[in-house]
């Protein structure tokens, strides 16, 4: 009897095992033939027969933090680099022309336009035919901007003098940045774009280590004087400056808040130049200000099925239907997002957590001074 049990229990126990070894043969096999399905369609993507979808596919992955091994696994460096040539973003030498930009609104908020009397903004709104549609009275607008391979949100915000950056107490490789809702919320402030270049190494970094320049609040927080920088930020006249020039220069003509990124999308109503596919596809995030001053914050949701990304080119569309006369590209990504009224808005997935990230432009309440 004892015999028997046994002899079905090994029985059992043979045939368990036999489908638990065809289940993983299986597995095997079907992860291989995914992996090959996978190494052959980005063989045919990079040396395919269509050019416009290498180029496209190469600008777009050599942009990411990680992504560039996709396009490195078939091309060699300098295929790499006469595809990113042909098809990238000219700018302007320029620096802003601060006399085209005359801020509407005045300080503190008060953006009211729904009184009888002809204020600031109705004369800006009659000049340039720009329409304010505030409804909530918190002097800051919200729009979806879509295009055919991109989805995302413009913020509108008509004083500029609530526009700041916001910098993480310590850069150092030891600390960690904050998230783009720290930096809204430890400034008490009511919106935010994440903001400039950072040490970023496969993905991985912690968010703490800016490149470039940047200024919060008037303070060189990091940068060498001597060095030239793309800078992009506010002077104190609240006027958005783009261009190349060393922090002492910056500092020198009053520059209050600006970071590094790039490149400049448009300068004193002239656009940027883009050749071929202009970067590729990515989630964008990108800063601009109307003649009347008010500040535009663009951010592109990317690398989803419903939001592919947008290239250099789609941001100069968006901020010139905007009415932008200077506008630059800011750091994008992963790092893309907006946050508004205690909520993120506009978030680009990540494989890890929210990114944590050294600075941030924000948006102060209306009724809070710089």
């Amino acid at each position: 009897m004892r015999a028997n049990e046994g002899k079905k229990e090994r029985t059992i126990l043979r045939r368990l095992l036999t489908y638990v070894g065809r289940f993983f043969v299986w597995l095997f096999v079907t992860v291989l033939i995914l992996i090959g399905g996978l190494y052959e369609m980005l063989y045919f993507v990079n040396k395919g027969p269509s050019t416009h979808v290498r180029d496209l596919f190469v600008s777009s992955v050599m942009e990411s933090s990680a992504g560039g091994i996709l396009a490195e696994m078939y091309l060699s460096d300098e295929e790499i680099a006469r595809i990113r040539e042909r098809n990238r973003t000219v700018e302007s030498d320029e620096i802003t022309d601060a006399s085209m930009v005359t801020v509407a609104a005045a300080p503190g908020g008060e953006t009211d336009v729904q009184g009888g009397s002809e204020t600031a903004l109705e004369e800006a709104g009659n000049e340039w035919g720009f329409v304010y549609d505030d409804p909530d009275g918190d002097g800051i607008e919200i729009h979806e901007v879509h295009g055919e391979t991109y989805s995302g949100m413009i913020m509108i915000v008509y004083d500029p003098s609530r526009v700041v950056v916001s910098a993480i107490p310590q850069f150092s490789h030891g600390y960690r940045g904050w998230t783009l809702q720290q930096h809204v919320e430890n400034n008490g402030a009511v919106a935010g774009i994440n903001g400039g270049k950072y040490e970023d190494e496969s993905g991985l970094g912690s968010g703490a280590w800016p490149e470039g320049i940047v200024i919060s609040r008037g303070e060189l927080r990091c940068g060498s004087p001597g060095a030239t920088y793309g800078v992009y930020g506010f002077n104190e006249d609240n006027i958005l400056i783009c261009g190349k020039m060393s922090a002492a220069y910056a500092q020198s003509i009053g520059i209050r808040d600006a970071v590094t990124f790039g490149p400049a999308l448009i300068v004193n109503g002239k656009s940027a130049q883009c050749s071929g596919v202009g970067g590729g596809l990515n989630p964008r995030t990108a800063i601009g200000q109307r003649p009347d001053g008010a500040v535009l914050l663009l951010v592109i949701e990317g690398r989803k099925t419903s939001s592919l990304g947008a290239s250099m080119a789609d941001l100069i569309d968006v901020m010139l239907e905007y009415g932008a006369v200077n506008a630059a590209n800011l750091d994008g990504g992963m790092s893309s997002s907006m946050f508004y009224n205690g909520e993120k808005i506009v978030d680009n997935c990540t494989v890890r957590d929210t990114r944590s990230i050294p600075t941030a432009f924000i948006v102060l309440p209306a009724d809070q001074d710089e």
